[in-house]
Order: C-alpha cells, then structure tokens, then sequence
C-alpha cells in the first residue's frame, strides 16, 4: 500500500511539473520541511532550507517569464524536456524500490511520462492562444496553468489517490485531443 501511495504522490507532483516545472518541487519541499511526506534517504536534499530558497526563486522567475507574451512560447520549448526531467526526479525521489533499474524507471516512464504529456498538451494549448490572440489571451492561459500546478501538488500531498484519479482523466483527455489535432 505504501508503494502505491508513493506512486500516486510522484504521479500527482509529475503531472503538475508539466503546468510548471518548479512550482511542484517548491511544494514537495514545503511539504517535506514539514514533514507530511518524506522522500528517499538519498533525496533527503529537498527537505533542506537551501532547496527552499532555490526553488522558491526559480518559482518566482518561471511564473514571471509566463506572463510574457512569446517569452512564454519560448520557455515552453525548453520546458518540455525540463519537466520530463523534473517529473522523473519528484517521482524517483518518493518511491522506495531496491532496484535501482525498476526505481529509476519507474520514474522516468510513470513521472517523467506524464510530465511530458501534460507539458505537450500545454505548449499546444499556448500557441493556439498565440495564434489566435495575437498572445494577449497567454496570462489567462498561464494563470489557469499555475492555479493546475498548485492545486494538483497540493492534491498529490494531501489526497494522493484523487491526485491520480485526476491525473488518468487527464491523460486520457490530453491523448484523446492529440489524436484529434493529428487526425486534423
């Protein structure tokens, strides 16, 4: 049970790295600070007061660069491959496996998958917005991006098996959309 748990909470944190990359990290470390999760002993740094203030800061500038119309086009190439990488690390770092292979993989392919996919879904979402608004409708799609970043890490921490639910409807929506704008 405590291995599903753990998945549900990196899946949940994940999901959320592809709204915005830092936010989720900033939460997991002001949840583990308090110690309502805890991650694996070798990530035992993001729990520290120093994760705190770099997370925070990049926190800050990534919702910041959002609100700039083709800045955030911009960030979203390099934020793709960013939130792979992110969620592969939330997720690797709550899961407790002794193998090393099955762990990391885990990660990667459960967290740094569903990162991706939300990511795609995201980046697609924002330039239609570019496109069609000339880019003056981009702050309202990135404040409904970071109230999803924030409202589904905190879902993750606190109510993890809703965290997940939510995540597979999601997941199915955003594939079920990406083979319609294939199709098109």
């Amino acid at each position: 049970m405590e291995l599903f748990l753990s998945l549900c909470l990196g899946i949940g944190l994940s999901a959320s790295c592809g709204f915005r990359i830092f936010l989720p990290m900033l939460v997991a470390n002001i949840a583990a600070m308090n110690g309502w999760i805890t991650p694996g002993e070798q990530f035992g740094w993001l729990s520290t007061w120093t994760a705190f203030f770099a997370l925070g800061t990049a926190t800050l500038l990534e919702i910041a660069g959002y609100y700039i119309p083709f800045v955030d086009n911009l960030l979203d190439t390099v934020a793709t491959p960013a939130a792979v990488v992110a969620g592969t690390l939330l997720t690797t770092s709550f899961i407790e496996i002794d193998s090393p292979m099955l762990h990391w993989g885990l990660g990667l392919i459960l967290g740094g998958g569903t990162a991706g996919l939300v990511q795609a879904g995201t980046g697609i979402l924002r330039l239609l917005s570019s496109k069609t608004t000339a880019g003056l409708g981009n702050p309202v799609v990135s404040t409904a991006e970071n109230v999803a970043s924030f409202g589904l890490s905190g879902l993750a921490v606190f109510l993890p098996v809703i965290a997940l639910a939510l995540v597979v409807l999601l997941a199915a929506w955003l594939l079920k959309r990406l083979m319609n704008l294939k199709k098109s």
